[in-house]
């Protein structure tokens, strides 16, 4: 499918891929104000595309338009960054139908560059935006390629060494699984590994299933930008799409910061739009099969499931301990693809189960037993 044919028709997947990044940004941007006030926030998107599919449904610059424009703090304060090498003139009239020029403080900035073959764009993602140890433009940069085209991860880790800056990499399995095989495309590909690529081809071999290759790949793939970057704290979640007919994988999103918070904010919207739970349960994802859909299955998959494991999890390893709510979550939660409503249900129902004691040191009356909070102590008995 060409980048053109793509826009005739949005699939389940297209959907919520689209919710996941509009969702997200304004949360983003309210965590970032939290620890600053920078002097305007970035959504800069690289593959935006036409903004509306043929069939009428809207994509990811129209949603997240509605929700920063829904935010009247954000509305002056936010700048919408769009490129698209077929699209640009299309989104520009899609977008200012909904939204006329100056609705946005900090205003829409429309490009038509090749991503790859752009210096332009490759300057663009990689300069300096810090001023006095504060990053004063902090950005969220989705990164859609149709294929392997364009991806740099050293220009994009350039990118994340800005404080508050991060990606959604979206990678579409169908090409880049076989492209490692063919030497035709090497050195596309190794713009993409610049230090492991020959260690992970041998390697990808090894993996006894195609799923497990695409684990492999995703995996290496958050380890590039750890090296890269010169650092351990780097989160990485994925989110994976299964075939619209079979059952196969056809995409994952990336979500990468240097932020714990960022990080657990990837998880708690994932989690909203993923509808299996097996990722929770040893895999490094989370899933939507749009399959599913077709039958009128949740979008939310098995929480009880989820919250059983993660109740043992936590009665394992804190056995014996006392520890805050708050401090529990913010240090146990980096290491697993659990979200906050996870934690919250496995802590009351270990109450419940008379395996955590719970007391308030705030000297105020709760209606709940456990509250992520510093006033929440839990003994695990």
């Amino acid at each position: 499918m060409s980048e053109k044919n793509f826009f005739k028709q949005q699939t389940d997947s297209s959907r919520i891929k689209a919710y996941i990044v509009s969702e997200y940004f304004p949360q983003y941007c309210r965590i970032i104000r939290k620890k600053h006030e920078p002097s305007m926030f970035r959504y800069i998107d690289l593959f935006a595309g036409p903004g509306i599919y043929e069939d009428g449904n809207e994509s990811t610059p129209i949603l997240i338009g509605r929700n920063v424009a829904s935010d009247s703090t954000l509305k002056d304060r936010v700048q919408l960054v769009f490129n698209d090498l077929y699209f640009k003139d299309d989104l520009k009239e899609n977008f200012e139908s909904e939204f006329p020029n100056g609705t946005f403080g900090q205003g829409v900035y429309y490009s038509q560059y090749e991503v790859g073959k752009s210096q332009e764009i490759y300057n663009f993602i990689a300069k300096n935006t810090m001023v006095n140890g504060k990053n004063e433009k902090p950005s969220l940069l989705f990164f859609d390629p149709f294929g392997y085209k364009g991806m740099n991860t050293a220009i994009l880790s350039q990118f994340l060494k800005n404080w508050g800056n991060e990606i959604f990499l979206f990678i579409n399995t169908k090409r880049i699984n076989p492209a490692l095989e063919n030497e035709k495309f090497e050195d596309l590909v190794r713009l993409w590994f610049p230090t492991r690529y020959d260690d992970l081809k041998n390697k990808v071999r090894q993996q006894k299933t195609v799923s497990e290759r695409l684990e492999y790949i995703i995996s290496n793939l958050a380890d590039e930008f750890k090296a890269l970057l010169k650092t351990r704290c780097l989160y990485c979640i994925a989110f994976r799409f299964q075939e619209e007919d079979i059952n196969t994988t056809s995409h994952y999103i990336l979500h990468i910061t240097k932020g714990a918070k960022g990080y657990e904010l990837a998880k708690s919207v994932y989690d909203k739009f993923a509808n299996e739970d097996i990722a929770l349960r040893g895999s490094n994802t989370y899933t939507f099969d749009p399959k599913k859909c077709m039958y009128n299955e949740t979008l939310f998959g098995n929480l009880e499931e989820a919250v059983n494991d993660l109740k043992q999890l936590l009665y394992t390893e804190y056995c014996g301990h006392t520890i805050s709510a708050l401090d529990l979550f913010t240090y146990h939660q980096i290491k697993t693809r659990y979200s906050r409503k996870h934690y919250i249900s496995a802590l009351r129902k270990l109450v419940e189960d008379k395996k955590v004691e719970s007391n308030f040191t705030d000297g105020k009356q709760h209606k709940v037993s456990v509250l992520l909070s510093q006033d929440c102590m839990l003994t695990f008995l």
